[in-house]
């Protein structure tokens, strides 16, 4: 390869590694491979031009990195923050269109948990089952319709909820090593059950007031079980579609950047159960400090996983192609 092509080839890549260094905003993992690809294409140039000013910009630069990594070593006891600031919110930069698929799933299941709920009396009671449904009627009956989440002790209620959300997080990223389908189902059985869940308040006359209510907690939990859904989509689509890598290593890249996903979403399910266990059950609650709980929950959410990795693209930082 001609000096000329090498560099044509290569250029807006360098540059872009320049600002990442300048900028001093970058993950463990990304600098480790910055290097690794700067050290591979020093060695091609000092083997092929090794006296021209291609060779002397990557040396300094390769000098940079490697100065930058070395320092990066020393500052290990600052990787549980470079996850949560950068290298999370950027994955979420690159699996935008596994986290749109798992959405939209969901919601065409919330849609026909709906329609399946308001056109057959009995889809209600086979989702939800007789014992949920009897119980909540007479609940309504005694003018207390979420009283389902004062029956049990805050302790452990909290501790059974959490532990079962994350369970379920975890089988819906497991689920998608079946080329994605086990991830759509599980997201479909879960998106089936809130929409005949929140029809059946709905034909009761109590769909304000159970929004108000479930939705406290509802807001971060169906987020995560979608975000969740994504984590199962990105080791799934990458069976699938291997592109230049072998099954094998795609699947692995996958399955690694899935389960990044799936752990980087368990303090939520922590938020979420804690709220459920101790703040949902209070329904005498006003209604605005409710509604200001869900429109914050919904608002961290949005900027966390969208609104902050845009941010952190236009500041030059970017995910790492691997």
């Amino acid at each position: 390869m001609k000096e000329s092509r090498f560099l044509r080839k290569n250029h807006e890549k360098w540059q872009h590694y320049e600002r990442i260094f300048r900028m001093h905003q970058f993950t463990p993992e990304q600098l480790g491979k910055i290097f690794l690809e700067l050290t591979d294409d020093l060695a091609y140039a000092q083997t092929h031009f090794p006296k021209s000013k291609t060779t002397y910009y990557l040396n300094q630069l390769t000098a940079k990195a490697h100065q930058f990594l070395y320092k990066n070593k020393r500052e290990r006891k600052n990787r549980l923050r470079d996850f949560w600031l950068y290298e999370l919110p950027l994955l979420f930069l690159e699996v935008r269109r596994e986290l749109a698929y798992s959405f939209l799933i969901f919601s065409l299941a919330v849609l026909v948990g709906v329609v399946s709920t308001a056109y057959d009396e009995a889809f209600v009671r086979l989702i939800l089952g007789d014992a949920y449904v009897n119980m909540t009627l007479d609940n309504i009956d005694k003018k207390d319709p979420m009283a389902v989440y004062k029956s049990t002790h805050q302790v452990s209620m909290f501790l059974g909820i959490t532990v079962n959300n994350i369970f379920v997080s975890f089988k819906a990223f497991a689920y998608g090593v079946v080329f994605s389908v086990g991830t759509a189902i599980l997201l479909i059985v879960n998106g089936v059950m809130l929409g005949s869940f929140q029809f059946f308040f709905f034909q009761q006359g109590v769909l304000i007031e159970s929004m108000l209510v479930i939705w406290i907690h509802g807001t971060i939990e169906i987020s995560s079980i979608v975000i969740a859904g994504a984590a199962g989509f990105v080791m799934g689509n990458s069976l699938l579609f291997p592109g230049t890598y072998s099954r094998l290593e795609s699947f692995k890249r996958g399955a690694n950047k899935g389960l990044k996903i799936v752990l980087g979403i368990v303090p939520l399910f922590i938020v979420a159960g804690f709220l459920e266990s101790f703040v949902t059950r209070l329904t005498e609650m006003p209604d605005f400090l409710k509604l200001l709980i869900i429109l914050s929950s919904a608002g961290g959410m949005l900027f966390y996983f969208w609104i902050y990795p845009t941010r952190l693209a236009s500041k030059g930082l970017s995910v790492d192609k691997e």
